[in-house]
């Protein structure tokens, strides 16, 4: 980059609606110049009236407006002469080339795309991001990132009539760095995607993943977005993963195995609980010598109370009239 890119313009400025007051001034005196010349038949003073005239008009092209967060960027002939960053009515010289930029935020809701997590399983994600134009870094969004200085566009309407239009330099260059921002995103959330898996059961222990760690895997995204952006001068304000899920083809299947492994686990603590239980039980009895049990009875009670407190359905309880070993 140019050690003189991203100034502040130096040049002459004047108030706007002084030199628009000046201009009007102008033309006015020199009507009434060309209007005195034709009726004392100088021509001179029309000539001079007529060049006044023409100046005054030139000159209004001088004046620009500038509103909160936005910039302009001055060129003159060819050579970069600065940004002018102040808010109001002002006026440079009308040979001044005057470049348009907005530094307002903009929002980037991009649709989800497919693509391999670190496992190879296809997932769909998707990404918000929330950018903008640095003020230190104007003169890259104009000057590094090209936008044509007209965007024509042609349509057909219902009667088959071309409709041809015409979009302004200023809204061609911000749309041209809203489709790199778009481009870059696109890369950035492939590369972070394609670097960790899914979700833990596919993840290695201790790795991140991208339904577990969502702070984590949208620093990372942020941060490889600020890395592709820096060269066009926009700042990554936020960014994060707004939609995550398998590819339509897996979806089912992994549904299944997610199912089974909450089956597991549920079943995992219903066993520890009744474990738990049964031995509360068998120390309750011994404690307060309510019956006294040999091995061979503790067996047969620890396998009818974990049947009872396992079992997905109601026990039936059935009365034993004889002994307790019939």
């Amino acid at each position: 980059m140019e050690q003189n890119s991203n100034i502040e313009y130096k040049g002459f400025k004047a108030n706007g609606f002084l030199m628009l007051f000046a201009a009007i001034a102008l033309i006015a005196v020199s009507i009434w110049g060309i209007v005195h010349a034709v009726n004392v038949d100088k021509g001179l003073t029309a000539i001079l009236g007529g060049i006044g005239i023409l100046v005054a008009l030139i000159s209004l092209i001088g004046l620009m407006v500038i509103e909160p967060n936005q910039a302009r960027v001055l060129v003159f002939f060819g050579k970069y002469r600065g940004n002018f960053l102040k808010e109001g009515f002002w006026w440079v010289n009308p040979f001044m080339s005057v470049k348009k930029i907005s530094l307002r935020a903009r929002n980037l809701n991009a649709e989800p795309i497919k693509v391999n997590d670190k496992m190879g399983n296809p997932i769909m994600i998707g990404l918000v991001l929330v950018w903008k134009v640095k003020a230190e870094e104007i003169y890259k969004a104009v000057f590094n990132i090209d936008a044509p200085k007209q965007a024509t566009t042609t349509t057909k309407n219902a009667n088959g009539q071309v409709d041809v239009s015409v979009t302004n330099a200023s809204e061609t260059r911000m749309d041209a760095l809203a489709n790199f921002v778009a481009v870059q995103s696109d890369a950035a959330l492939r590369q972070v995607a394609g670097n960790y898996a899914y979700d833990n059961n596919s993840a290695n222990e201790g790795e991140l993943s991208l339904r577990s760690n969502a702070d984590e895997i949208n620093d990372q995204l942020e941060m490889k977005l600020s890395e592709r952006l820096e060269m066009a001068g926009i700042e990554v304000v936020e960014a994060r993963i707004n939609y995550l899920a398998y590819a339509p083809e897996i979806a089912a299947v992994m549904l299944r195995r997610q199912q089974a492994d909450a089956i597991i686990s549920a079943r995992e603590k219903i066993v520890e609980g009744a474990v738990s239980m049964v031995k509360m039980a068998i120390d309750q009895l011994a404690e307060n010598e309510v019956v006294e049990l040999d091995e061979e009875r503790k067996a047969a009670m620890v396998s009818n109370l974990l049947v009872v407190l396992c079992s997905d359905e109601s026990a039936q309880p059935v009365v034993n009239a004889g002994t307790l070993h019939h």
